[in-house]
């Protein structure tokens, strides 16, 4: 089951959260937040009216997706760029597509045009999710992070959610 999150899924979402910052290149931060983190951020995307996403299995979170403003500036206020973790026990079920098709239809009924994924070039798996879901590669970054002593690349891939759409008349 996928639904919006509520506060009570905050300790699993940091849990998630935390494990990708420790474990996996997915997240570019190197240390790990706190619950009041998690609620700061919970907090901000109500405010603006973003959709954070959890995966429900026997009353459990296993995974969750949300997305933000691409840039702080007005000109890209129809971009986004979105997050997707699943939990590490429930990786390889299908919950990512699920949640990134959920979160797809969101971002369409939100009125956004386009959905950015900056995807750390060596995660072949998430690359192939994005394309496989009609993102096309729209940029290559070469060691513009690191982590676990390493450089990272980083892979810009997006999608149109609404192709041919005119902009909007303000």
């Amino acid at each position: 089951m996928i639904r919006d999150a509520i506060e009570s899924d905050l300790p699993a979402i940091c849990a998630i959260y935390n494990d990708a910052v420790l474990n996996t290149t997915a997240i570019w931060n190197e240390q790990p937040v706190d619950l009041a983190n998690r609620q700061a951020w919970f907090q901000v995307r109500q405010a603006q009216g973003y959709p954070i996403l959890v995966s429900i299995e026997n009353d459990e979170v296993t995974g969750y997706a949300s997305f933000g403003d691409w840039r702080p500036f007005e000109g890209f206020r129809y971009s986004v760029e979105h997050s997707v973790y699943v939990r590490n026990d429930q990786r390889g079920k299908g919950l990512g597509p699920r949640l990134m098709e959920a979160l797809i239809e969101r971002a369409r009924t939100c009125g956004k045009h386009v959905m950015v994924a900056a995807i750390e070039s060596g995660n072949r798996a998430s690359v192939r999710l994005h394309e496989r879901l009609g993102f096309i590669t729209t940029g290559q970054m070469p060691q513009v992070g690191i982590k676990f002593g390493r450089w990272l690349d980083l892979t810009f891939m997006q999608m149109a959610l609404n192709p041919g759409a005119e902009p909007p008349k303000e």
